[in-house]
């Protein structure tokens, strides 16, 4: 009889489990979607309850597919993006749609906290305030919601909300703290100081406790709701970032992450944090590490907007037509800032666009001029890493964007180095690798992923291909000056 972990990551758009064997060699996953409301212009938001609703339909679809039964799951652990707070009542229900790192809403409280506040909140939280963070989402909420704000009794995130409806026990981890922003980051605990600016009562917030502590079994109403064993043991969770690296096999200082999914990140693990206000730092899951990275805003979300308002075909015909256009497809540039940039502009006034369009232009030049544009967002951010002292040792390309070999190969040639492809790379393999770790079934990170982890394949960057986007990328960086003065000054 075989005996599994089960990883879950709460993504963008969709839940996707994936089970993993005792011994590391197999893997099942299974999905399900999941709405993102947009009730205005620049807003984001999802309701807690469909991401609960859908881990049920996905549990009994990877359960199916592996040939298993609930009673052969040894341990549970969650993940999902950070910055995704959940307010809830006295009775633990959600007050109002969770918003989402996207949202740009609060802009005005980023304002007043850079204002007035920048320099205790980048001492402490190692990080600047952007519209990504549930501080200045919160004080937005205490501003415009009143009263939702005067219902508050708890505060969880994501992944911490699925838990609770698992458990019924409230609790958090530090990696997903650090996104709040009302987390000291060196101390570890949550921070008094950071609090205050918004009001935030201590008793609100979660227990903290470490990602591969037990947070609880599964109760007797969530088994009897989701088609779980009473006394399944759940685990604390992390973020969905450091799961992917961990899925990746980034597990010692020099190995790299790029990533291409909703948003675009570059991690590089280091053993110390790297504050700077256009670089993410959150802890490794490994002790003593640490993974500084960069942020694009609309990195797979901007290839997925062309395909649902420009391309009108599916991922695949797409990929194929653009294989077929020159690398710069003949001048024309996209900017991708679809929702504002962070890395290296912190700006949410900026937005995309396509330039130098001309009657030569085909719908496959578009589609490979936004591969193109997402990556040249990429390149524009390696000077941050450089100035950090963050080198590369190792790199290897992930998210869902990756299995596309045609973006590998663009992503290859314009930041030019080689990238390596791991077999399975997806948070929620990281998570199912955390939950072996936390159920006794490897000593340590480094054994699971000497484990677990495969390379499936490795792309090598072209120069000339590559000399030929430093060009490019000029024009880029030109364009993107000139409109940004636009955007600045248009009503």
């Amino acid at each position: 009889m075989s005996t599994y972990v089960l990883g879950v990551d709460i993504g963008s758009g969709s839940v996707k489990l994936t089970l993993l064997s005792r011994d590391g060699s197999g893997t099942v996953s299974a999905g399900c979607e999941y709405p993102t409301v947009y009730p205005k212009a620049g807003w984001a938001e999802q309701d807690p309850e469909s991401w609960c609703a859908a881990f049920g339909t996905a549990l009994s679809a990877v359960l199916d597919k592996a040939c298993a039964r609930p009673g052969d799951l040894e341990a549970i652990a969650i993940d999902a993006a950070t910055h995704t707070a959940v307010l809830l009542d006295q009775n633990c229900k959600p007050l109002m749609p969770a918003i989402l790192w996207t949202d740009q809403r609060s802009t005005q409280q980023v304002a007043h906290l850079q204002q007035h506040h920048n320099e205790v909140i980048l001492q402490q939280a190692l990080h600047a305030p952007t519209t990504v963070w549930t501080l200045p989402q919160l004080l937005w909420v205490r501003e415009h919601r009143p009263q939702v704000w005067a219902r508050i009794r708890h505060i969880l995130f994501a992944k911490d909300y699925l838990r609770y409806r698992l458990t019924n026990r409230l609790a958090t981890d530090g990696i997903d703290a650090s996104g709040s922003m009302f987390y000291d980051a060196q101390t570890q605990t949550w921070s008094q100081e950071l609090c205050r600016l918004a009001e935030i009562r201590s008793e609100w917030l979660p227990q903290l406790l470490e990602p591969t502590a037990s947070a609880g079994q599964v109760t007797q109403a969530a088994a009897g709701e989701f088609g779980l064993r009473v006394g399944t043991p759940v685990l604390v969770g992390t973020t969905d970032t450091v799961m992917e690296m961990l899925a990746a096999g980034s597990v010692e200082p020099g190995h790299a992450t790029v990533k291409l999914a909703t948003a675009g990140r570059i991690c590089v693990i280091a053993d110390q944090a790297k504050p700077s206000p256009f670089l993410f730092n959150y802890r490794h899951v490994v002790p003593g590490l640490w993974y500084p990275g960069t942020a694009t805003s609309s990195c797979a979300a901007s290839f997925r907007w062309f395909r649902d308002t420009l391309g009108r075909h599916d991922y695949k015909k797409l990929d194929e037509e653009a294989a077929q256009i020159v690398a710069g497809s003949e001048g024309l540039i996209f900017h991708p800032h679809l929702q504002g940039e962070l890395t290296p502009y912190n700006d949410p006034l900026l937005q995309a666009s396509y330039v130098g369009i001309s009657s030569r232009h085909t719908n496959a030049h578009f589609g490979r001029a936004t591969m193109e544009g997402i990556t040249f967002s990429l390149l524009d951010c390696m000077p941050v890493l450089a100035q950090h002292g963050l080198s590369m040792t190792r790199v290897r390309i992930i998210g869902g964007g990756a299995q596309s070999a045609l973006w590998r190969q663009i992503v290859a040639d314009v930041l030019g180095f080689d990238l390596e492809k791991a077999e399975v790379d997806d948070s929620s393999f990281g998570s199912a690798m955390l939950a072996a770790v936390g159920a006794g079934w490897f000593a340590d990170y480094h054994q699971a992923a000497q484990a677990c982890v495969r390379v499936q394949s490795v792309t090598s960057f072209d120069e000339e291909r590559h000399q030929r986007y430093q060009l490019q990328f000029r024009r880029y960086k030109q364009i993107g000056q000139a409109l940004r003065e636009i955007y600045h000054t248009s009503e």
